[in-house]
């Protein structure tokens, strides 16, 4: 069976201000069936915590998630989730992707990881949903997750939770779209 993953992580920010991985989700993606299965999903702490990743302009997963920092502080070591997912990546040969695979992979990679990669939902999205880019730029923008939900499941109302499992599992199902529609192409 073609069985891809894809994975969503969680962060205090943005890798250039220091931003900590928070959390990892991972699902499976079965692209004959369309059927997605949790694979893993864990909170992570990082030795770089520290009471700075709570405030402005770090912390805004704690603004706009059911995380709270009791949960992250409390959570298992990076030390020992990373070799976890590292496991799991090299269980699924045929890759995996994330929505915005350069901000999930490039924090995951400057850990230490190693990702066979697959293309990019959001950007494979872009020119199918089409949305008006304000900065004044001819090409359409990259499309939200929700915007891209929008698009291609106008019907189920979805708002994002901002936590890794339970947003992979709706981009995985962005990606079996793009997949039927022979948008998305395995490498």
């Amino acid at each position: 069976m073609s069985k891809i993953l894809i994975l969503d992580i969680e962060t205090t920010g943005f890798q250039n201000q220091g931003g900590s991985i928070v959390e990892i989700g991972i699902v499976e993606l079965c692209l004959e069936s369309g059927n997605v299965k949790t694979i893993f999903d864990s909170l992570m702490r990082e030795d770089i915590l520290t009471a700075k990743h709570r405030e402005e302009p770090m912390g805004w997963i704690f603004r706009n998630s059911s995380l709270t920092v009791e949960e992250v502080r409390d959570a298992p070591l990076a030390k020992d989730v990373l070799p976890q997912v590292q496991d799991v990546l090299n269980q699924y040969p045929l890759g995996c992707t994330a929505y915005n695979k350069n901000f999930d992979f490039g924090f995951l990679k400057s850990r230490g990881l190693k990702i066979k990669e697959l293309p990019c939902p959001m950007i494979l999205s872009t020119d199918i949903c089409q949305l008006p880019n304000k900065n004044g730029y001819d090409n359409y923008k990259w499309p939200s997750v929700e915007e891209a939900w929008k698009h291609f499941f106008p019907t189920q109302p979805y708002n994002e939770l901002h936590r890794g499992a339970d947003d992979a599992k709706h981009e995985a199902l962005i990606v079996y779209e793009l997949y039927k529609m022979g948008v998305f192409e395995l490498n």
